[in-house]
């Protein structure tokens, strides 16, 4: 469940801040040493992008706006069992979050009905979205720094 890649539907998602639950999907990132945390996003469908920044799909950054996103088009098969995100989504760097491994298995314990594996993000694909956060000033470092580390 929380391999590298992973893309999980929760329905519903309860966010850390105490916004109202909602179905949502949660991207894994990274696990980090020790198996207790992992570094997450959820993507959403809002476009916050400027026009004149504006990608059909892939990075978007610009250091001096502090924008850094990376869209996927509702055109392009993310996972590797060939599924899309029904709509244009974005995940945006700064939303990057780390969760407890033990909050969420308590959450969110029995598969089906708390949530569903939705897929396993394409190789390259996944690779690309980490490139372009830790490419960006926007991202935090200690983020980029997991994502360019190698635990064994």
């Amino acid at each position: 469940m929380f391999a590298e890649g992973t893309i999980i539907y929760f329905t519903p998602f309860h966010f850390k801040n105490g916004n109202k639950p909602k179905n949502k999907y949660f991207l894994i990132l990274k696990n980090l040493p020790g198996g207790e945390m992992l570094i997450a996003s959820l993507p959403t469908s809002h476009d916050h992008i400027p026009d004149e920044l504006k990608t059909a799909h892939g990075c978007v950054n610009c250091d001096e706006r502090r924008i850094n996103c990376f869209v996927f088009s509702s055109e392009v098969e993310v996972t590797q069992c060939g599924k899309r995100f029904p709509r244009t989504t974005f995940i945006y760097g700064e939303e990057i979050d780390d969760y407890e491994i033990a909050w969420i298995s308590e959450t969110y314990p029995k598969e089906g009905r708390d949530y569903l594996i939705w897929g396993q993000m394409k190789p390259d694909l996944f690779a690309s979205l980490i490139a372009c956060f830790t490419q960006s000033k926007t991202v935090k470092n200690k983020y980029k720094r997991a994502f360019t580390q190698v635990f064994v």
